[in-house]
């Protein structure tokens, strides 16, 4: 069986290693959503990963609502991310943008107008706003009239993420955002062609996989999928069936590769409501699968020698730990992220955590 540190053909991507960064929200970005000189030094430093999931970034203004985070949708934010996908290439690294619509998750004041859902469900909780939190709006259900623009939408975002250089794109089909509320039916309450059978629910995100595949190529297109566990209110009753078509869905497309977030019974950040679904996901996932959360180095060995995925990601320990491969090849012991700076605007918990020299 595969170690962490041996390579992986991840589509048109050759990975060193099989630790992935996951993608993290970090709010560094300007009001605008044009990346920040300090987001070079960031990714810069994490180079080392196999791959670099970027933070989720907005594929349009009604459709990102999370304050400083960055986007895809002008030439502006395009040439912002340009100089931080030259500083991880300059280090050796391999980098994808995570394109990203919130869905009924977008607050007003940060996005534009009402926010589009599956359903006219109003997401539990508060969102957080440049004035603090404040509850969520009642979304509009998403017309199919607009289901065009939208993929266009993604397919502009894609095709700009290869002008900034990057090395493909990952579409947020998780954790409660826009696809996620089309997956699952505890926010999905539909009566059309998107809604109610398994095989309507996946429409969209079939449409849109192929809508940015269409604009950069299948093998620099992967999927992001949570199926297991509410993610900000969004839930389903029978999860099983459900992400054995999505795998079948994405195998039968052929994307580069697939990244489920899946927490075990200890987390501490979500809890699964079902058995888990990963395995059901890679039988019918033909290609390179990657599991994510809550993994140290010996249970993400450990997956790798069941045979349940091809390779891990690994959110919270890279904001610590910018050096991660190396301090696990060594044994060596993990720095604890602050979470208190997890989304300021600054250096500090930013760039400043050290390299093991």
């Amino acid at each position: 069986m595969p170690s962490l540190f041996d390579p992986i053909t991840l589509g048109a991507i050759e990975a060193p290693n099989r630790i992935i960064m996951a993608p993290l929200t970090r709010a560094r970005a300007t009001r605008n959503a044009v990346p920040t000189p300090i987001m070079a030094d960031y990714y810069a430093q994490r180079a080392s990963a196999g791959l670099i999931i970027s933070e989720a970034t907005g594929i349009s203004r009604i459709g990102l609502g999370w304050p400083y985070a960055p986007g895809l949708w002008n030439e502006e934010q395009v040439e912002g991310w340009r100089p931080v996908t030259a500083a991880v290439h300059a280090k050796g690294g391999r980098i994808v943008a995570q394109l990203w619509h919130m869905g009924r998750l977008v607050h007003p004041s940060v996005g534009e107008g009402q926010p589009v859902s599956s359903s006219a469900i109003t997401a539990p909780g508060h969102a957080h706003t440049y004035d603090g939190n404040q509850p969520y709006a009642m979304p509009r259900a998403l017309d199919i009239s607009e289901i065009p623009a939208l993929l266009a939408d993604y397919g502009r975002a894609a095709r700009n993420a290869i002008a900034a250089g990057f090395d493909g794109v990952q579409i947020h089909a998780a954790n409660g955002y826009l696809i996620d509320q089309f997956l699952r039916d505890g926010a999905n309450h539909r009566s059309d062609a998107y809604g109610g059978s398994i095989e309507n629910r996946v429409r969209l995100l079939g449409e849109v996989t192929r809508a940015v595949a269409d604009a950069v190529g299948v093998e620099r297109t992967g999927v992001r999928i949570s199926p297991n566990g509410e993610s900000q209110g969004v839930t389903d009753s029978d999860p099983h069936p459900l992400f054995a078509a999505v795998g079948t869905l994405l195998s039968d497309i052929g994307i580069a590769f697939l990244e489920a977030r899946e927490p075990g019974p200890d987390s501490n950040f979500g809890k699964p409501s079902h058995p888990p679904v990963a395995p059901i996901i890679r039988k019918a996932f033909g290609g390179p699968f990657i599991l994510n959360s809550d993994y140290d180095a010996g249970k993400a060995q450990a997956v790798l020698d069941s045979g349940v995925a091809d390779a891990i990601s690994f959110g919270r320990p890279f904001i610590a730990n910018p050096d991660l491969p190396a301090r696990f090849r060594e044994g060596l012991p993990l720095a604890t992220p602050d979470n208190t700076t997890f989304y300021t605007q600054g250096a500090e918990g930013y760039v400043d955590y050290p390299a093991v020299a």
